[in-house]
């Protein structure tokens, strides 16, 4: 059964090729969602799949990108929606 990771990325997260980041280690695992800067500074993930893959993933956001410094990550995890075919960067 899929699970749902939403994410919320503080520190040195933006301009820092992070979102690129997150993409690439989330299709790598064969998850689906998407990936996105947020006005505050902060990033936004939210991903979708089997639950080690998802945990996976968290662990990489807690280590961030060679560039990024992640300062905190807020998560929440849900049942899965099913609301994504392939994970993406999302431009505001």
């Amino acid at each position: 059964m899929n699970e749902r990771l939403e994410a919320i990325v503080s520190g040195r997260v933006q301009l820092v090729m992070f979102r690129d980041f997150v993409q690439r280690k989330a299709s790598a695992l064969k998850l689906t969602g998407e990936v996105m800067n947020q006005k505050d500074g902060t990033v936004r993930v939210v991903a979708e799949g089997p639950k080690e893959k998802l945990e996976t993933l968290q662990a990489k956001l807690h280590k961030g990108s060679l560039l990024s410094r992640v300062e905190h990550v807020t998560e929440t995890w849900r049942p899965a929606e099913n609301a994504f075919t392939k994970f993406s960067i999302t431009y505001e």
